[in-house]
């Protein structure tokens, strides 16, 4: 009975500091970076389950993927939650916990030791770097494709128990439900003939058995990777179409940009810094910027560090398997996002490292313990470690999710531990500015632009921030800057064409606002402004359209729902008005100008049909008058 309870507080507790270190979730705000194309200006994902939706989530790609599981994901949420923040960083949270539980029961199945395998899951659940996957929203994607990954490698397990074909689908069921949440768990197959060495002992090439309770016949090296083919095919589709996706939407880097020299020496440090942060998780930031040059010292400081570990873990193989077994799981994972193939311009990124880094915890959790095996006081030693190791994961993952409370909080932090950042400096002046501040905004503007002068969304942000201030000329000047350096830039257009319009140049103003539309058919903005620009012209029919367009993109625009409603009002659609006013008011029950413009409508509604009922009784009456005179007749 006390065997069966150790094991159910092993999983109670790993949950409970899980919880302790995240509970703050449910309270932060989304971000200014991806959760907008992910969650709240994405039309697919704010309407929730909708036939049109899941047909785009399996056949069309965004945000330089195809992963229709995550898409349905965030679909479910909008369904169930709307856009309440703190409900979707509870899901994120809650399959960061099914992860962690996953991950100590698989490991404890494969090695039956029980403490070890809590280390590795309670490092992986409260590690320092894996904050970014579990409190930004755009990354539902790391925590929903791990799942899938731990839950592959259950059903594995099952099969080299008992190798069967309903088993196998099972793992190829999972591995594909990952691959269609994101790409990087292409490195799936290569892990599990790394389980096949150790711990599941598989392979006959192996001396020593080295699993405690499992009984797994074993099987050829051939034998192994073939059985494995199907995996490895489903890798290969995968690998070209993201290459392909990437290439289309040009967020692969050219060799011009980032030649192959500067690549090597990136992945290297990089791997070096990862293991860094892993030992001293300090200065984490959401953004690493590329570095211009990368010193020689480091790259070759990098390259033998790397090239020791991977000797010693080699020769060390065959008597601690494990060792050989993590780091190559640390190095092979990486291998899809340590910028041989360069997407985006970050140097590198936390979340990166959420199914990483388990490997280099199984080398710590596995090889101290056999290094102090010949101490007297071992358990004591291991036990007080282990204790202050975690300990030091809490205050620092606390401390790591505070900054996640916002966008504000977020960048400030970053622009804090980074240099040179120019991303930083004009997302966290997006957020400022949002927040009215558009002095601070200004100033973090200006550093983006003195870092690179040639960013066209600094400059149309800028200008936003001049317009803001009331300094028509300055913002002109950055939006046609920005067009000069993107001639494809619709935001630029659409600030533009709301300048025009303020100026009373209204024909102008929508040319641009075409414009915009002509370069992003889907541009939210750019339709209801030009509905609004249209209003102004008396075109109420092309004005209702595009209002009508601008909802269908973004049907929770509480504003958006009230002027539809004003348009169809002055063209005798009454009854429409009045639903949408209804539904303006839902969205924000606060808002006043709905409030007097539904009872406005109410009233005239009430008024034209008192009215409609007053004509038809005069009506009924003259009609009726003949027919009562002539039967009074008749009986006369």
């Amino acid at each position: 009975m006390q065997t069966n309870r150790l094991p159910r507080l092993v999983y109670l507790l790993l949950i409970f500091a899980t919880l302790v270190v995240f509970h703050r979730l449910p309270t932060h705000d989304f971000i200014n970076l991806d959760d907008n194309l992910l969650v709240y200006e994405n039309p697919q994902v704010l309407a929730g389950f909708t036939k049109g939706g899941l047909i785009w989530a399996f056949t069309q790609y965004h945000a330089e993927y195809w992963h229709p599981v995550t898409w349905l994901s965030h679909m479910l949420d909008c369904q169930l939650f709307g856009l309440r923040p703190g409900l979707h960083h509870l899901t994120s949270l809650l399959f960061h916990l099914a992860n962690c539980v996953l991950l100590l029961f698989i490991l404890r199945k494969m090695t039956g030791a029980l403490w070890r395998s809590a280390l590795v899951a309670a490092l992986f659940a409260i590690h320092p770097l894996h904050v970014e996957s579990v409190a930004w929203v755009a990354e539902r994607k790391d925590v929903l494709s791990a799942f899938f990954w731990f839950l592959s490698i259950w059903a594995y397990v099952r099969y080299a128990e008992q190798p069967g074909l309903r088993r196998y689908l099972l793992v190829l069921l999972f591995f594909g439900l990952g691959l269609m949440t994101k790409p990087m768990v292409v490195t799936l197959p290569f892990v599990l003939l790394l389980l096949d060495y150790w711990p599941l002992g598989r392979l006959h090439l192996q001396n020593k058995r080295t699993v405690s309770d499992l009984h797994i016949p074993g099987a050829s090296l051939f034998r192994l990777v073939w059985e494995k083919i199907p995996l490895f095919v489903l890798t290969a589709v995968t690998t070209v179409a993201t290459v392909v996706v990437q290439d289309k939407v040009e967020a692969l880097r050219s060799l011009e940009a980032f030649p192959l020299t500067t690549r090597i020496a990136n992945a290297l440090v990089s791997y070096t810094s990862y293991m860094a942060k892993m030992i001293w998780p300090q200065k984490l930031a959401v953004y690493y910027p590329y570095p211009e040059t990368i010193p020689l010292w480091q790259v070759a400081g990098s390259g033998l560090l790397l090239l020791g570990v991977s000797v010693m873990a080699i020769k060390t193989a065959k008597n601690r398997p494990y060792l050989a077994v993590g780091w190559l799981w640390f190095l092979g994972t990486l291998v899809p996002v340590i910028g041989l193939v360069q997407v985006g311009s970050q140097a590198m990124a936390d979340r990166y490292t959420y199914l990483s880094l388990i490997g280099l915890f199984i080398m710590i959790a596995w090889g101290i313990p056999s290094i102090v095996a010949v101490w007297r006081h071992k358990r004591t030693v291991l036990a007080i470690a282990s204790a202050i190791l975690l300990l030091g994961c809490i205050v620092g993952t606390w401390r790591q999710v505070g900054h996640w409370q916002n966008s504000i909080t977020l960048f400030q932090h970053t622009v804090r531990v980074t240099s040179a950042n120019h991303f930083a400096h004009n997302n966290l002046g997006v957020a400022l500015a949002r927040s009215g501040r558009l002095a601070e905004a200004m100033y973090h503007y200006s550093q983006a632009l003195r870092i690179k002068p040639d960013r066209a969304e600094v400059h149309n942000n800028l200008g936003n921030a001049l317009a803001a201030q009331g300094s028509v000329d300055r913002a002109v000047g950055h939006y046609y800057k920005a067009l000069e350096i993107d001639s494809n830039n619709a935001r630029a257009y659409n600030n533009l064409g709301n300048l025009l319009a303020k100026q009373g140049k209204t024909e102008e103003a929508i040319n641009h606002y075409n414009e915009a539309l002509r370069l992003q058919p889907d541009y939210v903005g750019a339709h209801y402004n030009l509905g609004t620009a249209l209003a102004e012209q008396g075109r109420t029919e092309q004005a209702i359209k595009h209002v009508a367009e601008a909802l269908r993109l973004m049907p929770y625009w509480a504003g958006a729902h009230n002027n539809l409603g004003v348009l169809l009002e002055r063209r005798g659609r009454l009854d429409e008005a009045i639903d949408h006013y209804h539904e303006a008011l839902r969205l924000d029950p606060d808002y006043a100008k709905a409030r007097a413009n539904l009872e406005r409508a109410l009233t005239l509604k009430d008024k034209s049909a008192s009215e409609e009922k007053s004509l038809i009784a005069t009506e009924e009456a003259r009609l009726c008058k003949p027919t009562r005179e002539g039967a009074r007749a008749g009986f006369q």
